[in-house]
């Protein structure tokens, strides 16, 4: 039992802004941290959903009747809550994939404190598309949006425990050698399992296109992982975890265009 609250707290304490007692960050520590990662994105998929409903009751009593405002809202609340650490890691792969460079140049650059204009442009144009996709939300589509936020750190957590590691030290090589233990792995799938079939049945066409495009965006992190680093990295897990919550946002949207245009 105090293995699972250690791991609460700091899959807590890595992952959020929020305030969590103090909890000593050894391997015995974070054996379970992984599996209560993607706790974080419940948490910020119930406050996501808390502000669209904000957003509808403001709307129908005329109050900050401006869809820029809400959908500006929106787009904060991850940030907000997880203090950026997964745009960071977007960021400097961005410029990593940017650069016509050898593999272990690429990695070189993961590690460079400094932000190349390639990141810079990557998440202006990243912000915008999600302000875009958040303006077009009714309730289905913001539920399933939200479901997003969860579903794109389990399949993170997943990537972490499997796929092959880029470094033989570091954040992502240390957690996946502390979860080590089939346990997580499982608890990671039943996640998958139970949320995916959640998204189906409440979301209908619409979850299923996001799952769908979750399952590419997953495969896709695979290959380039593969290819261009050897592996993955703690950037790259950052990095595919907000391309994932915008495929799944477009995904949904896309499949709810369709749904009333035929």
């Amino acid at each position: 039992m105090k293995k699972l609250w250690n791991g609460f707290k700091i899959a807590f304490s890595m992952y959020s802004r929020i305030p969590m007692p103090e909890s000593r960050w050894n391997e015995e520590n974070q054996t379970y941290a992984m599996a209560f990662f993607p706790w974080v994105g419940a948490v910020v998929g119930g406050v996501f959903l808390g502000v669209w409903q904000l957003r509808e009751w403001a709307l129908v009593r005329g109050v900050l009747e401006s869809d820029l405002f809400w959908s500006g809202a929106l787009v904060l609340v991850p940030f907000l809550i997880t203090g950026g650490i997964h745009m960071d890691g977007f960021m400097d792969t961005r410029d990593a994939l940017s650069a016509c460079a050898p593999r272990e140049r690429r990695l070189e650059i993961l590690k460079d404190p400094h932000t190349g204009a390639f990141a810079v442009i990557s998440c202006g144009l990243y912000l915008m598309a999600m302000l875009g996709l958040y303006g077009t939300l009714h309730w289905r589509t913001a539920a399933v949006t939200a479901a997003g936020f969860v579903l794109s750190r389990i399949l993170s957590g997943l990537s972490v425990v499997t796929f092959p590691k880029a470094k033989k030290e570091g954040t992502v090589a240390a957690l996946a050698e502390a979860a080590g233990n089939r346990a997580v792995r499982r608890t990671l799938v039943v996640y998958l399992l139970f949320l995916g079939a959640g998204m189906g049945i409440l979301g209908g066409m619409t979850g299923m296109a996001a799952l769908l495009c979750a399952g590419i965006c997953f495969a896709r992190y695979y290959w380039m992982s593969r290819n261009y680093f050897g592996g993955i990295t703690g950037d790259l897990a950052g990095y595919f975890l907000q391309m994932c919550e915008l495929w799944i946002a477009a995904g949904a949207v896309a499949m709810d265009v369709v749904l009333k245009v035929f």
